[in-house]
């Protein structure tokens, strides 16, 4: 799959620095997130979806790498994000008062989104080859919405 080189080392760079600004918020406001019943589960749903695109980038970039086996592991990569989204969400609908369920909702539909797009790729690229490549660009690009509403949540309004 080549000429995807450059957007997945860029795709590197961004994700893993993203991480870091997650830490330093969650780090800043810890006593009050972890005294919250859902808080956590935001905080942890940032970090697992950038560290998903650091990781399915770094995979893209293994020499060799079939569009077949990148396939297969991003459905894996897809699946297994996809499963954790949604306990995280559950567990925090049942945490969470009802007056934020109306806005979790929102985030939680986008979770859901950007972890279909990126299943879906994996899928497509197992069946149809290399044009699979072109779900994972809107996937991967959703989960820095997904990780940046949860931070702004995490470091601002938490302070509200």
């Amino acid at each position: 799959m080549p000429g995807w080189e450059n957007f997945f080392m860029a795709q590197v760079g961004a994700s893993a620095s993203l991480a870091g600004l997650v830490f330093v918020g969650v780090s800043l406001n810890l006593n009050k997130i972890v005294s919250s019943g859902y808080l956590p589960n935001r905080a942890q749903e940032a970090l697992l979806v950038l560290l998903m695109n650091l990781v399915l980038s770094l995979l893209f970039l293994v020499p060799g790498q079939t569009p077949a086996s990148f396939g297969g592991q991003v459905l894996c990569g897809g699946l297994f994000t996809w499963g954790v989204i949604i306990w995280l969400h559950v567990d925090s609908f049942r945490r969470m008062d009802a007056a934020f369920r109306r806005r979790a909702l929102t985030a939680a539909i986008l979770g859901q989104v950007m972890a279909a797009l990126i299943t879906a790729s994996g899928g497509e690229l197992l069946l149809r080859g290399a044009p699979g490549v072109y779900w994972l660009v809107p996937g991967m690009l959703l989960t820095y919405f997904v990780a940046l509403a949860n931070a702004w949540v995490l470091a601002v309004e938490i302070n509200r």
